[in-house]
């Protein structure tokens, strides 16, 4: 009797031991396992559906506007067709401007913004961002022939900049009050006139608008001197679609590896891409 006691006790535990044992092994992760259901929802229905909708501006030179053609054209709109490409679904290109971008996103109108968009506290409150795909930033340019690289060395020309701009505020924010080498224009045109027409040595803008200048006058021979301030674009993506903000950033992550986004911005920027900081 107490033999056959013994008995079962052993036989329960090995078997106890053998379904411990089936247990561990069954619940062994695949190499490469499927994104959990909540996360791979929206990229699911957006391949179901076969379009991406992506919220591009057509009022913001060299970023996105509406060629001679009719048809959209810019760096977010290349980068726009690129990420449909990999996606492998049909792209609809949907104009917003700076107001009604992020309701768009947010109300499910878009997928996707890609529209020169930079990070701030406010919006992020609101919407999630993906790493840094395209570079804005305001700095000083001059012809190559000018060797200023830095505030001081600035001193020794003429500089224009648009009244009241954040650009104009972040140059006479480094330059001091003292700077009395600034002259101020009242927009953006105008600046640009005056240092095309030689009454300033010196500009500062932002990126985009260096890179009109550049390509409409290459005997100038137009470049970065030095950079005021950053404010890269980040794509903006909706809150709780996890799973797509890190297809972003993998793609993201991709085309600059391969090169991809650094052609873009030769395209239109006349620069390779800047190195962005962290996000």
């Amino acid at each position: 009797m107490k033999m056959s006691f013994r008995f079962t006790l052993m036989a329960l535990a090995t078997l106890l031991a053998v379904a411990l044992l089936a247990g561990c092994a069954g619940n062994a992760a695949p190499e490469v396992a499927e994104a959990p259901a909540a996360e791979a929802n929206v990229i699911k229905q957006i391949k179901d559906a076969g379009v991406i909708r992506i919220a591009v501006p057509e009022d913001t030179p060299l970023f996105g506007i509406v060629g001679a053609d009719g048809t959209h054209e810019g760096y977010d709109v290349d980068v726009a067709r690129l990420l449909a490409e990999d996606m492998g679904v049909e792209l609809e290109l949907v104009p917003v401007t700076s107001a009604n971008r992020i309701p768009y996103l947010t109300s499910g109108k878009v997928d996707l913004v890609i529209s020169s968009m930079g990070i701030k506290p406010e919006r992020a409150e609101v919407i999630n961002f993906s790493n840094a795909y395209a570079p804005f930033f305001w700095a000083v340019f001059a012809p190559a022939d000018i060797d200023v690289t830095s505030v001081e060395d600035a001193f020794a020309y003429t500089v224009g900049a648009p009244m009241g701009t954040l650009e104009e505020i972040a140059y006479s924010d480094a330059a001091g009050a003292d700077a009395t080498n600034i002259q101020r224009f009242d927009d953006q045109a105008t600046t640009v006139q005056a240092f095309l027409t030689g009454q300033v040595d010196l500009i500062v803008t932002g990126n985009a608008i260096a890179a009109g200048i550049i390509a409409d006058h290459p005997e100038m021979n137009v470049e970065t001197k030095f950079v005021l301030q950053q404010s890269p674009c980040h794509v903006g993506v909706r809150r709780g679609d996890d799973g797509l903000l890190t297809w972003v950033n993998a793609f993201i992550y991709s085309h600059t590896l391969n090169g991809d986004l650094d052609q873009f911005s030769t395209k239109w920027f006349g620069e390779p891409l800047p190195d962005f900081p962290n996000y």
